[in-house]
């Protein structure tokens, strides 16, 4: 079995890999840990460096925790919603599990949401957490 995780460094993605531990555990499962950055080749280094570390922190962690880990960082330009559900079946990934943050309607508007777009085009099950 194959989860893929959101990552982007937030409380709510440390909450959806908490989520994806457990379920790896229970399913013996193989976490695809995946951070979309949505700039494409116009990501700033720095910025792009501080998301590798933190994801290559993660990796460990999981390591650490006897679970199978595939780090990707992403950098296609793509919206993250649709990286994930592009990633998802590319490595034909059993279930997505995302972090979400509650948000005003407005705000939804403005900047859309990558869990709304996830749940509604992703192949596999969803799991959101808050």
């Amino acid at each position: 079995m194959k989860i893929l995780v959101g990552y982007d460094g937030s409380n709510a993605a440390k909450e959806a890999i908490a989520v994806g531990v457990n379920h790896a555990k229970a399913f013996n499962a193989e976490i695809i840990l995946v951070h979309s950055m949505v700039g494409g080749p116009e990501v700033p280094r720095k910025e792009f460096e501080d998301a590798e570390n933190t994801l290559d922190y993660e990796k460990n962690n999981l390591l650490d925790q006897k679970i199978r880990c595939k780090p990707i960082m992403s950098v296609r330009g793509l919206e993250a919603g649709e990286d994930l559900v592009q990633l998802a079946d590319e490595h034909k990934a059993d279930e997505i599990v995302i972090g979400v943050r509650r948000r005003s309607k407005v705000g939804k508007l403005l900047f859309g949401s990558t869990a709304q777009f996830v749940v509604l085009n992703a192949s596999c099950p969803v799991v959101s957490v808050k």
